[in-house]
């Protein structure tokens, strides 16, 4: 149970490939039972587990925590230089989203990037609900984000952003909103 909730978490490379460690040890322990019983299917299904869970290890403590492990090194680097600073594409995912009065209004979700030039057409964040039960999803142009290290503002109140559409879960824009036209 630790296992499942340390990679159904997702919490990052480190955790995930600990709990496929966790996971590794389980199935030691059950293939020793297997084997001491004479439960082949117990001892073959837990053989076969300990394969898939090598390949979990590999993957999560191997090339994705170097691939983080980079991405961290360059962001960290570029907060100590003169040059302008970065952060990772997918470290755009869980930034939390605040208006521009400074209000907090929701997590982006997902970064949207134009085929052709490469820049941000629009990012998707989610407002309300618990643990994305009930939340609600609203794509905001890029034109009406302003990208911090921490942090994404958005150039709207919090009343626009609560006044643009809802996006179904299956249904997002194949092109970024047209920019929006504020009230004041």
């Amino acid at each position: 149970m630790i296992a499942a909730m340390m990679t159904a978490a997702n919490l990052g490379a480190r955790i995930t490939g600990w709990g496929f460690v966790v996971f590794t040890v389980g199935s030691i322990a059950w293939s020793t039972v297997g084997f001491a019983t004479g439960q082949t299917n117990l001892l073959a299904t837990n053989l076969f587990l300990m394969l898939v869970n090598a390949v979990g290890i590999w993957r999560w403590l191997g090339r994705q925590r170097a691939y983080e492990d980079g991405g961290k090194a360059a962001q960290e680097a570029s907060r100590r230089s003169a040059a302008s600073t970065l952060f990772t594409a997918t470290g755009v995912a869980g930034m939390p989203v605040h208006s521009r009065s400074g209000d907090p209004v929701g997590n982006a979700v997902e970064a949207l990037i134009e085929c052709e030039t490469g820049g941000v057409s629009y990012v998707v964040v989610a407002s309300g609900g618990i643990g994305g039960i009930q939340e609600t999803l609203r794509a905001v142009a890029r034109a009406d984000i302003c990208f911090g290290c921490d942090r994404l503002t958005l150039t709207l109140d919090a009343d626009a952003f609560e006044r643009l559409p809802v996006l179904k879960d299956d249904a997002w824009p194949a092109k970024a909103p047209s920019m929006l036209v504020e009230s004041a």
